[in-house]
């Protein structure tokens, strides 16, 4: 019968170990033979070790000088809520696109914009948009539970148009900085500021 891949990586483990102790098998093996036979622990006795274990740790000062000691549990006392350790990883890790799809789509609509200005065709801004759409509807008819989802489906042609509006407004904007550097080169600050002077 082949061992196992656990019973492979315990024989290693203990053969390492017996080269690192300087020991040979005949040894560990008189070892074994003068031992009395290995019995299970109770539940009891386990505890018990555990707790002198404990014990022994706070006599020698181990637990002293821990963060946080002295110090009132953060969040302890408020009401109850039953994913607390969920919200604690999530704003501690700030992690993104977690939650019910009522408020993710409550998010991605505040940031709808900035995203929309990143598009660089009329196709991509009514692609985007229609998804958005599409996932509110999903969102309002699944049953799971949760927050409602208040968010509203966008007016894909009204949205478009603003997308066009804004985009001329930072197209202009860009072009007239362009326009400022360029002559601010052809006029060195020197020669503008003689002419002001005159």
């Amino acid at each position: 019968m082949t061992e196992g891949p656990r019973e492979a990586a315990e024989r290693y483990r203990f053969e390492k170990w017996q080269r690192e102790q300087g020991l040979s098998s005949d040894e560990v093996d008189a070892a074994h033979a003068a031992a009395p036979p290995a019995r299970g622990f109770s539940a009891a006795e386990r505890a018990a070790v555990v707790e002198n274990a404990i014990q022994q740790a706070i006599r020698r000062g181990e637990f002293d000088d821990l963060p946080g000691a002295g110090k009132p549990i953060p969040g302890l006392g408020e009401s109850h809520d039953p994913d607390w350790w969920i919200r604690r990883k999530i704003e501690s890790e700030q992690l993104t696109g977690l939650g019910p799809p009522a408020l993710r789509l409550r998010v991605e609509s505040a940031e709808l914009d900035e995203r929309l200005d990143a598009l660089a065709g009329e196709a991509d801004v009514r692609d985007a948009l229609e998804d958005f759409n599409r996932r509110i509807v999903e969102a309002r008819r699944q049953l799971l539970g949760g927050p409602p989802v208040v968010t509203p489906t966008r007016d894909v042609d009204a949205e478009v148009a603003a997308w066009r509006e804004r985009r001329a407004a930072r197209i202009a904007a860009q072009a007239q900085a362009e326009t400022d550097a360029a002559a601010r080169r052809r006029h060195p600050w020197w020669r503008r500021r003689g002419r002001d002077v005159t």
